[in-house]
């Protein structure tokens, strides 16, 4: 119950970041959301956003897997960068998120046999974004 409790809020508080950095946006302020993103991959997920960038998905994937995320932390990563990519950017980018949010599903299926229809829709927009 204790472990539950804490993946509880640890969930939680990513939701409430991921809201103001979606409220920022909305607000016309994208300097102040990048930061407040960058932030919150370096802290709650030991990530920086160089490592979105990177052309080497294999080595995303190995990344993802050596931190061991639980499935929900993994599930919030997935959110936090489709909100990235959801947003107008240039499209090298775009390009990375978009090959990512793909690792980020397929782990979540694989290790955790997690599959739900947000992420089947999101993974279905992705791929035509890729695919286009």
């Amino acid at each position: 119950m204790y472990r539950r409790d804490l993946i509880l809020a640890e969930i939680q508080k990513l939701t409430q970041v991921l809201a103001r950095i979606m409220g920022l946006k909305l607000e016309g302020k994208t300097i102040e959301a990048e930061d407040l993103f960058a932030e919150s991959l370096q802290k709650d997920f030991e990530m920086s956003p160089e490592d979105f960038f990177s052309n080497d998905t294999e080595a995303f994937k190995t990344a993802l897997l050596r931190h061991t995320y639980t499935a929900e932390k993994l599930e919030m990563l997935g959110q936090f960068i489709y909100e990235q990519f959801r947003t107008p950017a240039d499209d090298i980018r775009k390009q990375a998120f978009a090959e990512k949010l793909l690792v980020i599903y397929q782990v979540l299926e694989s290790k955790y046999h997690i599959v739900n229809m947000t992420n089947l829709d999101r993974q279905k927009n992705v791929l035509q974004y890729l695919n286009t």
